[in-house]
């Protein structure tokens, strides 16, 4: 039971920036009393964090590109859903989705930069935003639901009947097994106390959320509306932990040569702008949005990635 404690507690931890992890695993030994701490630091479905940001290519927010701004969808489709580039100043207002749960959704003017999905689950989740393209008929709550149970590590085999269902067409039977063999059963209340015992209120809310959502995705009476209270704070967002200053609309340079940049309206849409230089290498390469995370820079809020599924009002 210790290990277990411990386990999910750094676990939980691993969400905040690299600085501030040993110290709190220290003291989440000793709230559960372990005198010897595992190497537990990589089990985070998704590790993409604010680290993994590129600072040393960018340009300033208030850049606009010369060139006629069109939409990314005149372009050349490819099998992921992505996008074959060509030069130019494109913009795409895409279906995105949370992988932080218990956190805040954009607001405030604050910026997001490029980061590449991360983690024993990448391969998953940019599975599921790939595929979800060539199914429109799967509604967009339901693959955020199903990138929920990831995030949250919830057992494939315990979801609600219809979440099995997406999941099959998004996930092949290789990929469920793997994700069932790294998922976590949901923590009672005296277990919980435990490890959220000395941690901040910040740590605490993620633990919280992601519990909640492992009970809520076996419930056949928990509704999307209430996993999303659940996952997606309200309220003023707290800067948090690691946070850096990441002006809104900056452009950042991807490495295979075009400039991007994020404007989320809410977690579930962003506006996405690339400019392609003329004479640029990355003339004939694909955008895909699967491999693109909108990490803020304030580690309070959630990270959003991509989709090559245009938003529409549901």
């Amino acid at each position: 039971m210790r290990k277990i404690i411990l386990t999910f507690a750094a676990f939980i931890i691993c969400s905040i920036s690299t600085n501030a992890q040993f110290d709190l695993l220290k003291r989440a030994a000793k709230t559960v009393k372990v005198d010897k701490l595992p190497n537990i630091l990589d089990n985070q479905p998704i590790t993409t964090n604010l680290k993994d940001v590129r600072t040393d290519s960018f340009m300033s927010e208030t850049f606009v590109p010369k060139e006629l701004k069109k939409s990314l969808l005149t372009l050349q489709r490819t099998v992921n859903g992505g996008f074959i580039l060509q030069s130019g100043y494109y913009n795409f207002h895409d279906q995105s989705y949370c992988l932080k749960a218990g956190t805040h959704g954009p607001g405030g003017g604050e910026g997001y930069g490029f980061a590449p999905p991360l983690g024993p689950a990448e391969d998953a989740v940019m599975s599921i935003v790939r595929n979800s393209v060539q199914l429109p008929e799967i509604h967009q709550h339901d693959i955020q639901v199903l990138l929920w149970a990831i995030i949250a590590r919830s057992k494939f085999e315990d979801l609600q009947p219809e979440l099995k269902l997406t999941a099959a067409k998004l996930l092949t039977p290789r990929q469920i097994t793997s994700l069932n063999r790294n998922a976590t059963n949901f923590l009672p209340d005296p277990i919980m106390s435990k490890i959220k015992s000395g941690l901040p209120p910040f740590v605490q809310q993620m633990i919280d959320a992601e519990n909640q959502l492992r009970r809520m995705l076996s419930s056949a009476n928990s509704s999307y509306e209430q996993m999303e209270r659940v996952a997606v704070l309200t309220g003023i967002a707290p800067l948090g932990e690691g946070s850096r200053d990441i002006p809104g609309g900056r452009w950042y340079l991807h490495p295979d040569g075009y400039y991007i940049r994020y404007l989320p309206i809410n977690y579930t849409n962003t506006n996405v702008e690339i400019w392609v230089p003329q004479g640029s290498n990355a003339v004939g390469k694909e955008y895909d949005p699967a491999t693109h995370i909108a990490v803020p820079g304030n580690t309070a809020r959630q990270r959003l990635i991509q989709s090559g599924r245009a938003y529409q009002t549901q």
